[in-house]
């Protein structure tokens, strides 16, 4: 009897991890959205440094002020040696997250993120000179497939938003690729990765945020008819996406990697209906099988490398992980937008 109650207990809490995490998520973009859309706030930059600072503030309370989380403590030269580059690969990640959300619909924007573990694999091939199992290269294809389609029959095409989605993409997989030898012997947990990172990120973005928006951004506050509203949205979207990155500490300790992988590609499901309901952006029948067949495909490349990993025999190199499931020192969670792949995301 305990046990029934204790298994029907544990099946509770993924699911309501899962659902607070997709409700996280979904807001996180479609805040962001409605920023650039219906605020006129056209300034992605800034849009991030605000997300950064939350993000740095947040975590620091969490873990020095109500302690909820230990701190990972970090050698000083290793701060500026090791975490300062992955800091900079981050702020990319997330800057090109907003920039393609700033010219492009979420549903388009969310496919294109999907792209993740093709690029993973193929920087993996040329740079590294990894090699994969035949099977994980035959998963790509319906990935690859799909993103052809989507982009093909997109009636909202955008190339700038298109292209920041897609470098979006690579600088998500070079982030991970490097954790696994940058932050070699430390085990990184997402709010102690958003502790050491956002500040690094805010510093490096502040500068040119300042230089390249700082004049559009006086403007637009001397001429928004709404300012108070506009800048409780604005602000809102920055705790929503720290708090995003805590969501994502809480459902990858109460879910399987399978399970997480299974819900990361439900979640862009989810963002896609919610933004089209929302925004009512045109999708076109193939552009939604597009987007269809690049989540199956996601689903089972995800399905998969989790099957070769748990095959494989001692000493074997495993294949590696990609932001999908991020459940060793490897994982870095991006802190907006998601997918997550973790992101997913300021």
């Amino acid at each position: 009897m305990e046990e029934s109650r204790l298994c029907q207990w544990t099946v509770i809490r993924s699911v309501l991890a899962i659902i607070q995490w997709w409700g996280f998520n979904v807001t996180v973009i479609i805040m962001n959205k409605w920023i650039f859309q219906k605020l006129d706030f056209k300034y992605p930059l800034t849009v991030s440094c605000v997300h950064f600072i939350s993000s740095s503030i947040g975590a620091y309370v969490v873990i020095k002020v109500l302690k909820l989380k230990p701190l990972i403590v970090v050698d000083p030269e290793d701060r500026w040696r090791r975490i300062f580059p992955m800091s900079f690969v981050f702020c990319i990640n997330i800057v090109l997250g907003n920039v393609s959300l700033r010219y492009i619909p979420v549903s388009f924007m969310q496919t294109i993120k999907s792209f993740t573990p093709a690029t993973t694999v193929i920087l993996q091939w040329l740079v590294w000179k990894k090699n994969f199992d035949w099977r994980i290269w035959a998963s790509l294809i319906p990935i690859v497939g799909g993103i052809l389609l989507t982009s093909i029959t997109e009636l909202s095409f955008n190339m700038f938003g298109f292209c920041a989605a897609l470098f979006g993409c690579i600088a998500t997989s070079t982030k991970t690729i490097l954790a696994e030898s940058l932050l070699h012997g430390y085990k990184f947990d997402s709010i102690n990765t958003v502790y050491y990172m956002a500040p690094f990120a805010t510093m490096i973005l502040a500068v040119p945020a300042l230089l390249l928006e700082g004049s559009g951004v006086i403007e637009w506050l001397h001429t928004t008819p709404t300012l108070f509203s506009s800048l409780v949205i604005i602000f809102g979207s920055g705790v929503l996406a720290f708090c995003l990155n805590f969501s994502i500490f809480y459902v990858i300790h109460s879910t399987t990697a399978v399970t997480f992988n299974v819900a990361g590609n439900l979640k862009v499901a989810v963002a896609v209906t919610c933004s089209w309901l929302i925004f009512r952006n045109p999708i076109s029948m193939m552009n939604a099988v597009g987007c269809s067949i690049t989540l199956v495909g996601c689903t089972f490349y995800g399905y998969v490398r989790h099957l070769i990993s748990t095959h494989q025999a001692p000493g074997t190199p495993r294949t590696p992980r990609t932001p999908r499931t991020p459940r060793s020192k490897m994982e870095l969670l991006p802190l907006v937008g998601d997918r997550e792949k973790l992101d997913d995301k300021v």
